[in-house]
């Protein structure tokens, strides 16, 4: 992938927690809340699961590796996830603004939550914070429908036919 690609990965990116974070906005706080049983028990702590990805993978891309997700993640309610999750999707397209050729094919070392050391070029886990926000957002959308929610359309072509128009 170059480095228009990534800039392009990561507008997709903000595009879809945007809608997804929309759609959790408009839930009561028991829906938002509830068990549903899925790989997090709520659509509140699968949310929060995305945001302390993110902020996990750009402290790590700032030379930090944290040891756990940051505390807020705990008790963060929709308006602060939201707030928070924003703010993070705008420090990743300011850092994918940035990319160049020579910057993907660059190392990044850090330890992972487990206290391991680890090390890939930095396009590896710039593609996997990507997929792992999907992921979890497709999940969101499950549970948003088990709620009885509208769930938004957060595939990667209605983001390219909405830039398109």
């Amino acid at each position: 992938m170059t480095p228009e690609d990534f800039r392009t990965l990561y507008e997709y990116n903000a595009w879809a927690n945007r809608r997804i974070l929309d759609a959790c906005a408009a839930l009561p706080s028991e829906q938002f809340t509830r068990p549903l049983g899925s790989s997090f028990p709520s659509i509140r702590d699968t949310l929060a699961h995305i945001t302390a990805g993110e902020w996990i993978w750009t402290q790590r891309w700032r030379g930090e590796s944290p040891a756990a997700p940051p505390e807020w993640v705990k008790t963060a309610d929709a308006k602060d996830l939201g707030e928070r999750l924003s703010a993070l999707d705008g420090e990743l397209l300011e850092f994918a603004s940035r990319l160049s050729s020579d910057d993907l094919a660059r190392p990044i070392a850090y330890r992972n939550l487990s206290g391991e050391s680890s090390s890939q070029p930095i396009w590896q886990p710039l593609q996997h914070l990507a997929n792992h926000s999907t992921y979890h957002r497709g999940q969101i959308v499950t549970m948003l429908r088990q709620v009885g929610a509208k769930a938004p359309h957060t595939d990667l072509i209605v983001f390219y036919r909405e830039r398109a128009k």
